[in-house]
């Protein structure tokens, strides 16, 4: 049982990666301990997981102009712990996207599909404290710094032309972050975790750069039972507008700050396996530039642990 309130209890997402996909329709969390859990980011040798997410975001004012877009999202990935301390981390998504735009009363719609940017990364534990007795970790603070790579389709184009830049599957640019993290372990059955975490985007190849993140968390996490866990976190995400080419002009559409409340329930199914559900629930959108209007963020996954 203990692995499992451990591995739930880290899923309360503490942001140390944020998502893979530009900030104009990101969401807040964070998915390699939503895929793993705290033990399972600690753990020795490799680990898996599967994630699908629905995030969809409206812009403008509908019968003017007005766009629509929605992602489905599905990411594998890959862990490997060289020891209780360090481990690296891949993530690999591949998206389907669909856009609406409305200009001057006509509206286009374009489907895309295709592998979005992966990420590389690395997570470091900078300090931890056992319990009374040594048994266990009580306390702890990680370090992650990575990159989100452009090697996504970015050119995806229709009758010779390329498509808006919400359309593409990946955003085309190289992304530095970096985030730390810290949890503790109230009792056996709950357990708190906060973090920060902050991106640096880059430019991809036609100019466009999506707005540079600071991310905030704060989440609680209660055992139910033998098989199952709850919780739930708060998130916060403030960020800069897009530009959208070399000259320097911005999008009035995109970027600000917005707070959520993610529930999640996990079960545990056996032999390693840990099904996941979890909806984030915007809860304003008011700090938001300009017109914006972001939905709820579906996530369902599951996750293999190997024991060391």
């Amino acid at each position: 049982m203990k692995r499992m309130t451990a591995l739930c209890a880290a899923t309360l997402g503490v942001v140390v990666a944020s998502p893979a996909w530009g900030c104009s329709i990101c969401r807040c969390g964070d998915p390699t301990f939503n895929a793993l859990g705290k033990e399972g980011v600690a753990q020795t040798g490799f680990r898996l997981a599967l994630d699908w997410d629905q995030v969809r975001k409206t812009s403008g004012v509908a019968g003017e102009d007005f766009s629509s877009v929605q992602e489905e999202r599905t990411t594998f990935l890959l862990a490997y712990g060289f020891s209780d301390r360090f481990s690296v981390f891949m993530r690999v998504p591949y998206s389907e996207r669909s856009l609406a735009e409305t200009e001057e009363g006509v509206t286009d719609h374009v489907r895309t599909s295709g592998f979005a940017d992966p990420e590389i990364y690395g997570q470091l534990r900078l300090w931890s404290s056992g319990f009374e007795g040594a048994v266990g970790i009580r306390s702890s603070i990680y370090v992650v710094s990575g990159v989100k790579t452009g090697w996504g389709e970015n050119r995806a184009s229709l009758a010779g032309e390329r498509l808006d830049e919400h359309a593409q599957p990946g955003t085309g640019s190289t992304d530095w972050f970096v985030g730390l993290s810290g949890s503790y372990q109230i009792d056996p059955k709950s357990a708190l975790f906060a973090s920060v975490q902050y991106r640096q985007t880059g430019r991809n190849d036609f100019g466009y750069r999506y707005g540079r993140v600071k991310l905030l968390n704060l989440a609680y996490e209660h055992k139910l039972g033998a098989k199952w866990d709850a919780a739930i976190e708060a998130n916060y995400r403030i960020a800069g507008r897009d530009l959208v080419d070399d000259s320097g002009v911005t999008d009035p559409d995109t970027g600000g700050s917005i707070a959520y409340l993610t529930p999640r329930i996990l079960f545990d199914a056996g032999h390693g396996w840990v099904l996941r559900a979890s909806a984030q629930v915007p809860l304003s959108d008011s700090g938001l530039n300009g017109r914006q209007d972001e939905k709820v963020v579906v996530n369902l996954g599951v996750t293999r642990l190997f024991k060391p």
